[in-house]
């Protein structure tokens, strides 16, 4: 049997004390609030009234709450399409704007990534003013040339396919540089051999860079997929859910649960159900993106 070899202090010991910082925050900020939050799902609990022991009385309610349910599959929906196209956008961009293809690219790649640096309710409050129906400035364009206004925010299947489009637009810039810097990753010789051989530039695409970049593409699809689940400023912003329910997610929900009808394990229940659903995704994401890829 191989003995196991012990690294020395500066191997093992030194790396544990650079993370305990960070240990220490995910423990006290993450860890134990998820175990508070699923104790108090258990529970009936308002802010000025003692937690009552329930059991799974809140879950049994949450599979006959219909306006759970439907802000359930709008987060689905919203998710599903936000994710894909960030997804493809960046990736299109992050081709585009690599190892010099065009001119100016530093100045483009600036461009792209300053929406992804502004707050959401900024972007929401800029964007509700270009797709407003009265003030909007789309709108207010359509009426000068004669046409009509379109209700991009009132009409509910327009106002989802709006609020995805925004996010998708407020959020390329980052996950383009993810991307790029996956792609300045994989070596150049490879791409030399691709051309030596005659290979076209779609089949370099697919048999080089799209293998090696599938690392790269599970970590922008992890980041996005949980940044679309916990969307709600831009959404609040732009729509507030509405019109009716057509564009209310999960987390908005919860929020109007837990502090605008006084029941914290009610909402707590929701976020249970909102954490475990993320989880399940991610899981499926690692399971079709594949393992990691050595560049070796």
């Amino acid at each position: 049997m191989k003995k196991t070899v012990q690294g020395n202090f500066h191997q093992v010991k030194a790396p544990l004390l650079f993370l305990l910082p960070n240990i220490i925050i995910f423990v006290i900020f993450i860890i134990i609030p998820a175990i508070q939050g699923l104790r108090m799902s258990f529970t009936e609990w308002g802010v000025f009234t003692e937690p009552t022991f329930i059991g799974l009385a809140n879950f049994k309610e949450l599979f006959q709450d219909k306006v759970f349910w439907k802000t359930f599959s709008n987060t689905l929906v919203f998710s599903f399409f936000t994710v894909a196209m960030l997804t493809i956008y960046s990736l299109l961009l992050a081709l585009l704007l690599n190892k010099n293809s065009i001119k100016g690219e530093k100045i483009c790649r600036s461009l792209f990534y300053i929406p992804s640096l502004l707050s959401m309710i900024t972007v929401g409050i800029a964007w509700r003013f270009i797709l407003g129906d009265e003030m909007g400035i789309i709108n207010y364009l359509l009426s000068s040339l004669g046409g009509e206004s379109i209700h991009w925010l009132t009409n509910g299947n327009l106002a989802m396919a709006s609020i995805i489009l925004v996010s998708v637009w407020a959020g390329a810039g980052y996950y383009m540089v993810i991307l790029i810097g996956g792609l300045q990753a994989i070596p150049l010789e490879l791409y030399e051999a691709a051309t030596i051989d005659g290979a076209s530039p779609a089949k370099t695409f697919l048999n080089i860079t799209l293998p090696l970049l599938k690392s790269t593409l599970l970590v922008v699809m992890v980041l996005a997929t949980i940044s679309s689940f916990k969307a709600y400023e831009l959404i609040f912003v732009m729509t507030k859910g509405g019109p009716g329910y057509a564009t209310k997610l999960i987390v908005q929900q919860v929020y109007q649960v837990a502090f605008l009808e006084d029941r914290m394990g009610y909402a707590s229940a929701m976020s249970i159900l909102l954490m475990l659903l993320i989880g399940l995704v991610t899981i499926v994401q690692f399971r079709i993106t594949g393992r990691d890829q050595d560049y070796e």
